[in-house]
């Protein structure tokens, strides 16, 4: 059985892939793989860093997102990255992942 901690690292996780997925499908088309469902590689970075970032945080227990947190371990490169994905993706999500839009707002607000 997972622990509390591991379930919330999976889940915040997959919302950050998604919102990358979606990033890459509506903005790199021709580098996109639509039946492979596979990230040009700018973005496939961007997602190996973020889940990197993600399995090493010694704040998980206390936030929610990367973004409510107090420590940014992200390098100033890659923050400005992932901010514009989710800039882009974080309107968008709700028509591909109308749950996951709705649990993260939730969440969201639960922190502040």
């Amino acid at each position: 059985m997972q622990s509390r901690i591991e379930k919330k690292r999976k889940k915040e996780e997959y919302v950050v892939t998604q919102m990358i997925h979606l990033y890459c499908r509506k903005n790199h088309q021709t580098l996109y793989n639509r039946k492979a469902k596979t990230l040009c590689p700018d973005c496939a970075d961007l997602a190996d860093y973020a889940l990197q970032r993600s399995d090493h945080c010694p704040h998980i227990k206390e936030k929610t997102f990367c973004s409510n947190c107090k420590t940014h371990c992200y390098s100033p490169l890659m923050r400005d990255k992932i901010r514009k994905v989710m800039r882009f993706s974080g309107p968008r999500i709700i028509f591909y992942h109308p749950c996951l839009a709705l649990w993260h707002l939730i969440c969201s607000i639960k922190q502040k």
